[in-house]
């Protein structure tokens, strides 16, 4: 049979390509049910019991960078967030922090001195009002949870 070269098909086959790769990239797949192994991850640590940053606030943990005081305290206080994608529903796609419907997760920045972009800082909160708080200086590669009790005496 000769070999056709109808630019419908040619067009057709691509747009068939791209509606996979959409799909593909949006819609969660489970990558722990696979039998390949996946890249490893660094756990999700339970809340951080190990000794405070400062005498000023003694409930929240020696990891989280001094700039986090100040985002936790605008989560606590509902804004007004620096950045306009403070506070949009974190999608979990990479499945690193335990899986919820979405929207159960927020995301916002922690600053980092000397950028003039966002970073890669981030403080996750899951549930509304925020029941779990975690927290990644490598922009979702890993998580550290933690409980900042009621930081109001927090000033940004």
């Amino acid at each position: 049979m000769p070999r056709t070269n109808n630019p419908r098909i040619h067009w057709a086959w691509w747009m068939l390509a791209i509606a996979l790769l959409v799909a593909w990239q949006y819609f969660p797949h489970d990558t722990a049910s696979s039998h390949a192994p996946g890249p490893v991850r660094a756990p999700v640590d339970a809340p951080d019991q190990s000794p405070t940053r400062s005498s000023s606030n003694p409930r929240l943990p020696t990891f989280l960078p001094a700039e986090a005081r100040t985002t936790i305290a605008l989560i606590q206080r509902g804004g007004p967030f620096p950045h306009r994608q403070d506070g949009s529903v974190f999608g979990n796609r990479e499945g690193h922090l335990p899986r919820q419907p979405r929207g159960w997760y927020h995301e916002y920045t922690v600053e980092t001195p000397g950028l003039s972009h966002r970073g890669a800082r981030r403080i996750i909160t899951g549930g509304n009002p925020p029941r779990t708080w975690h927290y990644t200086s490598d922009h979702y590669d890993s998580f550290r949870a933690f409980n900042p009790g009621m930081a109001s005496g927090i000033s940004p």
